[in-house]
């Protein structure tokens, strides 16, 4: 009877062990409020974990866009765990609040890392547009207590992550509306008055805070810069900088130019570009 029985089961069994190694996403865990206001994440958990969590930032001009826009969907296939993160958006707050959200996720993550099952050792900040500035930023400025706020219930853990992976984001908003094109200028002066509450020359002192090539040291993380080469609205030079002050600090910087590419798009998330991102994700330490 058994050897009737048993090719009628394989299928199921195969099935439901394909099943378990698909990857798995808990959404809208509270990391922290702010008066009323609820911030949350979402967590991409593998089938089985084999690099350092990543915790993206969605872009949007700082003004728009939610957890919901995660482009790493590839990543967490080949064993990365992501957490997508929800944080004020400038026409609710000004900036640095963006910031202090970003990192009371991360010292949410690594309180909780036994009860939501993953591995705080190695993190990594990501981002895309707005979000690859904000990713930088969080990333320089550790232990910046401008920066770090007070946002969250565990004051008593860190910030600090071990990479971070900025894809066309900007890097100093003193110089950004003089690299521009004219349609970057557009898109970016409503965006920049938003979240400063001004020009960048109108308020030079908070322009210069929020700028990540401001904060560099020997003691960041490494970084990874991807950026393309005809980009309308982030101009290319705003990597460029921030690659050059890593390279002056001494602390490593890969810079891949997406050649031809613009303003974001699949080619920055194809099998070759996440693979590299998957190569420097995998070679990082596991401490700061």
């Amino acid at each position: 009877m058994t050897r009737f029985l048993l090719p009628l089961f394989l299928p199921w069994l195969a099935l439901s062990f394909l099943a378990a190694e698909e990857p798995r996403v808990v959404r809208d865990i509270e990391y922290a409020r702010v008066g009323e206001r609820i911030l949350k994440l979402d967590l991409h958990l593998p089938a089985q974990a084999a690099g350092p969590l990543v915790v993206y930032v969605h872009g949007g001009a700082w003004r728009g866009g939610s957890k919901d826009d995660m482009p790493l969907g590839e990543l967490v296939r080949q064993g990365i765990p992501v957490a997508s993160v929800d944080y004020r958006l400038s026409p609710e707050a000004r900036f640095p609040a963006q910031v202090h959200d970003i990192k009371a996720a991360i010292r949410f993550l690594r309180a909780r890392q036994g009860e939501l099952g993953i591995d705080a050792g190695r993190m990594v900040v990501a981002g895309s547009s707005a979000g690859g500035h904000l990713a930088a930023l969080v990333g320089v400025s550790n232990g910046l207590s401008a920066l770090e706020g007070a946002v969250g219930g565990e004051p008593g853990q860190s910030s600090a992550v071990q990479g971070i992976v900025s894809f066309f984001g900007a890097s100093n908003l003193e110089t950004i509306l003089a690299q521009s094109t004219p349609h970057g200028v557009k898109m970016r002066v409503p965006a920049l008055e938003l979240l400063l509450g001004s020009l960048p020359s109108k308020v030079p002192d908070l322009a210069r805070l929020a700028s990540p090539v401001r904060h560099v040291d020997a003691q960041d993380p490494p970084l990874l810069l991807l950026h393309g080469d005809q980009d309308p609205q982030m101009p290319v030079n705003q990597s460029l900088e921030l690659q050059a002050v890593y390279e002056a600090a001494g602390v490593p910087v890969t810079f891949l130019n997406v050649h031809g590419a613009a303003h974001g798009g699949a080619a920055f998330y194809d099998a070759a570009r996440l693979g590299r991102v998957l190569d420097f994700l995998q070679k990082l330490p596991a401490t700061p």
